[in-house]
């Protein structure tokens, strides 16, 4: 009982701990600059401020990461939760150089909550219709999305 649960949101478990490792490495990253260069210059407040801002987005990637992967499809909602993973450290990267460095891994990292989030709103409307009509466009719905989730990796 416990492997046929575990098979199913497997994906989604190593996305989030990978999420977890990167967020230790940001965090490591701001103890590392404050310990070097003092907590007042304006490079650990770039950090710091990078770091802030993509744990602000955390909880809400979390949710539709998880809410995608369980109401419609595991595979393209973990393969979106990597590509949201590459943006936020492109986001980071950028930010700890100049500001406006840091725009296209934002934007391409909020385009990948939208994906998250129209999965959920899909998996969920889904449901409701299994619930009270009977009809069930799951498979159809879970084919689209795998090949939309290649969509995402277009700048």
């Amino acid at each position: 009982m416990l492997s046929v649960v575990v098979e199913h949101i497997f994906l989604l478990v190593l996305v989030t701990l990978i999420s977890v490792l990167q967020n230790a490495f940001f965090a490591t990253k701001v103890e590392r600059e404050g310990k070097e260069h003092h907590a007042n210059t304006s490079a650990f407040e770039r950090v710091s401020c990078a770091n802030r801002n993509c744990m602000d987005s955390y909880p809400t990637f979390l949710a539709v990461l998880w809410c995608a992967g369980l109401c419609l499809n595991q595979a393209p909602a973990a393969f979106a939760g990597l590509v949201y993973l590459v943006a936020r450290q492109k986001y980071f990267v950028g930010y700890m150089g100049q500001t406006s460095q840091s725009t296209p891994g934002y934007m391409f990292g909020k385009r990948v909550l939208s994906f998250l989030f129209l999965m959920c709103i899909v998996g969920i409307f889904n449901l409701l219709l299994v619930r009270y009509f009977g009809n069930d466009f799951k498979d159809t719905v879970e084919t689209i999305t795998t090949a939309a989730s290649v969509l995402l990796l277009i700048p």
